[in-house]
């Protein structure tokens, strides 16, 4: 199964995550199949790759619950059924 979820970068105590497309059984900091953002939640900034990410979870992808939040502030669920409806 396919998850999107957060991978770890950065220095010590100066985190930031990389929201990537991955394997559900590899490690949390192994090679993804595809990046699709960036979240620093040291100053809530965000930057998506919306279309790849609707296109991931159109084929089934399932994201963890920090990265449905981050996507649910974005607004991408909503731009997701919008595709579905067309």
């Amino acid at each position: 199964m396919i998850k999107l979820r957060l991978k770890r970068y950065g220095k010590k105590r100066e985190v930031s995550y990389r929201i990537v497309a991955i394997n559900s059984l590899a490690r949390r900091d192994g090679r993804p199949l595809e990046e699709l953002g960036f979240y620093n939640p040291r100053t809530d900034e965000v930057r998506l790759d919306v279309d790849g990410i609707v296109k991931r979870l159109q084929q089934g992808a399932q994201p963890t619950d920090t990265v449905r939040s981050i996507l649910q502030k974005a607004n991408v669920f909503e731009q997701l059924s919008a595709k579905a409806a067309s």
